[in-house]
């Protein structure tokens, strides 16, 4: 069965960690049409093995199920620090939606099982995951921890957010200033993962990369989740009635056919999205495209592709 089918079984985002265990369980059954390729048989006991190392620790039955070489891992050598951080301004709030669930994603509730999927990962791997939220206010921090409390305590802020999404004030977004506090509080190298979509004028989003600088400098290892919808807010693909656009961040509006303007607009949202790439390039920070419609396979692949880096 399809993973989204199953996922679809489980109404609302009432139980985060079953749906995220889930969305991670399906991603894992195809990863043997990855380079992951017999990775999941023993995931959360074995790394790949590299040329030169000691072949003490080879674990001969698992190549003998998937000829390829691991060796296994011990748990004081899973020691990866990874830091979350969710941006939980009113357009992260976009498309409307009535109830969260798999089949009816926003941009935060992406995020959010997202998030939970990366989480459970870490778990699998007894790594640990800190967390922060922000909007215009630091909503929350948690440094990095990997016990069981922790991880619980994380999904029950996650499931706050959604929760409190219906009842959402206008919250803009105030994202440099709070990047220079997570830079300030992470005292260990960490992979940094930034789930935003990113909506900065020229002078926020000097401002904003300057603060990624800030982690850089650090030594963090910082990727971007650009969280955004394709059809909406890319290929602008609202039928031609008159429409009231509102600013979710302002409260300003304007009434208009959606075809008097899409040609400017997606070209113009074209050249943002190719200079965002660009910014991240030159500040080396890995850029990740997050598309709600895409699914998460994306940012899980990202994951392992990263972590097998770091450790």
């Amino acid at each position: 069965m399809d993973i989204k089918q199953e996922l679809n079984k489980t109404s609302g985002f009432g139980n985060l960690e079953l749906l995220a265990k889930q969305v991670v369980e399906g991603f894992i059954s195809g990863m043997h049409k990855s380079p992951f390729h017999g990775f999941s048989a023993e995931f959360a006991e074995h790394k790949i093995y590299n040329p030169g190392e000691s072949t003490k620790h080879i674990d001969w039955k698992l190549y003998a199920k998937t000829d390829r070489l691991y060796t296994k891992r011990y748990e004081e050598e899973t020691n990866l620090r990874c830091h979350l951080i969710l941006d939980n301004s009113s357009s992260m709030h976009f498309p409307h939606v009535k109830e969260h669930s798999v089949s009816n994603l926003n941009k935060i509730s992406f995020s959010a099982l997202a998030s939970a999927a990366i989480m459970n990962l870490m778990k699998k791997q007894r790594d640990a995951v800190g967390m922060s939220i922000y909007s215009d206010t630091y909503e929350f921090y948690t440094g990095e921890k990997g016990s069981d409390r922790h991880h619980h305590m994380l999904l029950d802020q996650l499931n706050g957010v959604l929760d409190s999404a219906f009842a959402k004030a206008e919250k803009k977004t105030n994202t440099y200033a709070h990047l220079h506090l997570i830079a300030e509080k992470l005292k260990r190298r960490s992979l940094v993962f930034l789930f935003s979509d990113m909506l900065q004028d020229d002078v926020e989003q000097e401002q904003l990369f300057e603060a990624l600088q800030h982690l850089k400098y650090n030594k963090h290892e910082v990727l971007l989740f650009h969280t955004y919808s394709k059809e909406k807010e890319y290929n602008f693909e609202f039928s031609n009635s008159p429409k009231k656009f509102v600013d979710v961040e302002s409260g300003e509006s304007l009434n208009l056919y959606a075809d008097n303007i899409r040609d400017i607009y997606t070209a113009a949202i074209e050249t943002y999205f190719k200079n965002l790439q660009l910014r991240c390039a030159q500040y080396r920070i890995k850029y990740i495209p997050a598309v709600i419609e895409k699914g998460f396979a994306p940012i899980l692949t990202t994951f392992l592709v990263e972590r097998q880096k770091f450790v």
